[in-house]
């Protein structure tokens, strides 16, 4: 069984990332649950999806102290929700850095050290410049199918099965730039 947790700010593309995670857990002949908590997503505010994997699973909730792994698309988001993560778990974060509105009004400060918080919460934290990568790509959009990517290499993921369940989730228009992503991803350093 693993327990998911994708984190982000509304626009990144945090729930189309729980659904390709759905898709290969289905192709992979396992059972998933999806859960889906908006908030103030539109607003730019934060967005989490819950992602459980295994046999028989009867909720969609990851516990808090639970989570195998957490996917970040942001890394403040990644140290705010570090608290859902296992001791032994895994961090996939994405090194951009999207100010929230206390940041953009001047009531705080965006945190210069969260990279090293979240290495020392978490050994096994993989950063990438998903941001940068997805500029290549063309599209800033694809950042999150790059994380998935990433993970999918990390975790031992057949290739094959992954782009699979890119093809099963994504509209046929946009399929092409995001199997590009897939590919970056997969193939990030």
């Amino acid at each position: 069984m693993a327990n998911i947790l994708i984190v982000g700010v509304g626009g990144q593309g945090t729930l189309l990332a729980s659904r390709v995670l759905g898709n290969y857990a289905v192709l992979t002949g396992q059972d998933c649950k999806l859960s889906e908590v908006h908030g103030m997503s539109q607003r730019g505010g934060s967005v989490v999806t819950h992602v459980r994997v295994g046999n028989n699973i009867l909720s969609p909730i990851v516990a808090v102290g639970d989570a195998d792994i957490i996917i970040a698309f942001e890394k403040l988001e990644a140290l705010r929700w570090r608290h859902y993560l296992k001791k032994d778990g895994m961090m996939v974060v994405n090194e951009q850095e999207i100010m929230p509105m206390p940041v953009i009004t001047g009531a705080m400060e965006y945190p210069n050290d969260i990279k090293q918080k979240l290495q020392e919460i978490c050994k096994n934290t993989l950063f990438i410049n998903a941001a940068e990568l997805a500029h290549e790509c063309g599209n800033v959009k694809v950042a999150n199918v790059i994380m998935l990517g990433a993970l999918a290499k990390n975790l031992g993921f057949k290739y094959e099965d992954i782009i699979e369940a890119v093809k099963m989730t994504v509209p046929a228009r946009f399929l092409d730039i995001n199997l590009m992503a897939i590919e970056k991803g997969f193939n990030a350093k």
